[in-house]
């Protein structure tokens, strides 16, 4: 049900005309107020707080859907800032929130949060600062774009210093894992796009008088890119099981480290399975396999997770094939 209502509503208001118009400088707030005016943003929060208290796992397929229309807003991070900060009693702040990759405090009263995934046009931050969990206003922050084509991505920097809206003592760990599955369901949603994008052309674009599909080689290669992407989903889905409500850790790792490493083969196939007309500004491919390298690197690429799973696995003690079933 849930699913089927933000669908209809990206099918209206997410079009790839709002898409690229956003990249270019519009305002994101016509697409926002669509999505938030319907309750989305309020899926994880429990039902006593007004919320729809949905389980992680109920979420997924919303998640998911969002990444299959490379929804440039963070709503995503919006449905998980909101469970994180409602049960706290806090004010939480209307508009944008987003997670901070990183963030580093000065002595002086400055900070920065370098890299901050749709840091061009948040209202709100949430960053580790030790053991604490902030949440920061970018009223007064500089925003410095990355300089890359089409990214949301900004680098924040705050010249004094400024008072957290919110602050939840030792909840730092959480964020990451948020981030993680979050990244990693929007990853799926959007390698499942590509994927159904490079089958239908490769159905309709004919040479030597019938399909690419029907090559040999085309299809190879489109047997290995399902491979991937299937993959990427299950990775994805575990990052999202859950028991008390809150990511494990070790699966988010998992979930983030899987879908990452897809990325690479996913958008490349689907690169050159559509040839010159792949690379153009003018076709849609473009608008999904630059957000996925994009998320990709959000909140760490594979390289990153895969260390810290490959340090559970040692201080464990187990077989691999032990911790890889306990792990799923």
């Amino acid at each position: 049900m849930f699913v089927e209502a933000i669908e209809a509503i990206l099918v209206d208001q997410c079009t790839p005309q709002v898409i690229r118009g956003i990249e270019g400088g519009s305002s994101p707030a016509p697409l926002w107020r669509a999505i938030s005016e319907s309750g989305f943003l309020e899926l994880l929060t429990p039902e006593k707080l007004g919320g729809a208290g949905l389980t992680l796992d109920a979420v997924f397929p919303v998640i998911e859907c969002l990444g299959r229309h490379a929804v440039p807003v963070p709503v995503a991070e919006g449905i998980f800032a909101r469970a994180l900060l409602a049960p706290q009693d806090v004010s939480i702040p209307e508009g944008m929130i987003t997670f901070a990759s990183r963030y580093a405090a000065a002595s002086d009263g400055s900070a920065q949060s370098p890299f901050t995934p749709y840091g061009l046009m948040a209202d709100a931050v949430l960053v580790e600062h030790k053991d604490d969990l902030l949440l920061l206003s970018c009223t007064n922050a500089t925003r410095h774009a990355t300089g890359v084509h089409g990214s949301l991505c900004a680098s924040l920097h705050w010249n004094e210093r400024t008072a957290p809206l919110a602050r939840i003592v030792g909840a730092a760990s959480r964020l990451r894992a948020c981030a993680a599955i979050v990244n990693a369901a929007l990853l799926a949603g959007a390698m499942n796009r590509v994927l159904d994008m490079s089958l239908q052309y490769a159905n309709d674009r004919s040479q030597f008088g019938k399909p690419i599909g029907k090559f040999q080689a085309i299809q190879q290669q489109l047997a290995v890119m399902a491979e991937h992407v299937a993959a990427a989903n299950m990775a994805a889905e575990l990052g999202f099981r859950a028991n008390d409500g809150l990511p494990d850790p070790l699966r988010a790792a998992i979930a983030k480290a899987r879908t990452c490493e897809a990325v690479t083969p996913v958008a490349a196939t689907a690169h050159a399975l559509h040839g010159a007309m792949g690379v153009t500004e003018e076709y849609d491919l473009q608008l999904f396999t630059r957000r996925m390298h994009e998320w990709r690197m959000a909140h760490g690429a594979e390289h990153e997770w895969n260390r810290l799973v490959g340090e559970a696995l040692l201080a464990s003690g187990q077989t691999t094939g032990d911790f890889v079933r306990e792990a799923a």
